[in-house]
């Protein structure tokens, strides 16, 4: 059944105020289900971790039907150098939730130290800018006593530092990151007004289990901790056949419970569709969210991976 389109602010009205006031500050920086492909954007220390260029373009639709519902577009591109030690990477994100719209530009650097014959540690940095607007008349925004109009914000510029760890083996990794230690201000949706952000702290973990030659299973989990909100956690289980399809689930905690697919074709094409089911009330409202990622790793001729492409 086709639900209704549905004007966002009236939603709020309805008893879900609480729900979105905590979802829209926890949820600063934008939300993944296909995380474990786009690991960059939240930790610097993956960039050039593959031993190969790696382009990943993302897209996500989220919570389908509600007016002003956050929309996601990624790009991340990264590769090592020469040496294998310093990775480089560039990631763009445009993040637009009902009149605010942000867009980041991130450049990423990262130094690997071999820490035994099988496992290394990329240390990473990120800095780049953030570009933010709020334009309240793309939508129907009442609130006695403010002058929308008063409120808008164009083309506000602030700037962005983060850094991560990334631990990593042929079939296991480990990750902690702080996407941006920068505080800045964003759209509060419950108060039509601006407020400030909070630091956000990333843990990110994988295991490869070989279930036979042809059939491998990789657990992931992902935690985010944002002060003065409950931790958040998304735990994932995918399966790979024959090195070329993928299907698995996600569970986000008293949030959402996903379904995932992907494919790998041609040579070093990857793409994966995940699709997100809402737990809580919003799912009244709207007909989940749709998330669609295209990847591509180039091939390496000359060196052996003995885990290619597997995280």
């Amino acid at each position: 059944m086709k639900l209704p389109n549905i004007n966002f602010q009236n939603i709020l009205t309805i008893l879900l105020v609480p729900f979105f006031a905590a979802t829209l500050h926890a949820q600063q920086d934008p939300q993944y289900t296909q995380y474990m492909y786009n690991t960059m954007s939240i930790n610097p220390g993956y960039a050039g971790s593959l031993g190969t260029l790696d382009v990943v373009g993302l897209y996500r639709d989220q919570w389908v039907g509600i007016d002003g519902a956050p929309v996601t577009q990624n790009l991340g591109i990264h590769s090592p150098l020469r040496n294998e030690k310093i990775g480089l990477g560039l990631n763009l994100q445009n993040d637009k939730i009902g009149p605010a719209n942000e867009f980041h530009a991130d450049v990423n650097f990262s130094y690997t130290l071999q820490v035994n014959s099988t496992l290394k540690l990329g240390l990473g940095l990120k800095g780049g800018a953030k570009i933010f607007n709020v334009d309240f008349s793309k939508g129907n925004f009442e609130n006695p006593g403010i002058d929308p109009l008063s409120q808008n914000i164009e083309n506000s510029v602030s700037t962005t530092l983060g850094a991560g760890a990334y631990l990593y083996s042929d079939n296991w990794y480990l990750g902690l990151s702080v996407p941006d230690f920068i505080t800045n201000k964003f759209y509060d949706d419950i108060e039509q007004s601006v407020a400030e952000e909070e630091i956000q702290y990333y843990l990110i973990g994988g295991y490869v289990f070989d279930l036979s030659p042809s059939l491998r299973f990789k657990p992931t989990v992902l935690a985010k901790y944002l002060h003065g909100f409950p931790l958040v956690v998304d735990v994932s289980a995918n399966f790979l056949f024959m090195e070329q399809f993928s299907v698995g689930a996600s569970y986000r905690y008293d949030d959402a419970i996903s379904g995932l697919a992907g494919v790998n074709f041609l040579e070093g094409f990857f793409v994966g569709y995940s699709y997100d089911y809402t737990l809580t009330d919003l799912s009244n409202y709207n007909s989940g969210t749709h998330e669609i990622i295209l990847r591509y790793s180039l091939p390496q001729k000359n060196k052996r991976i003995n885990s290619p492409r597997y995280f």
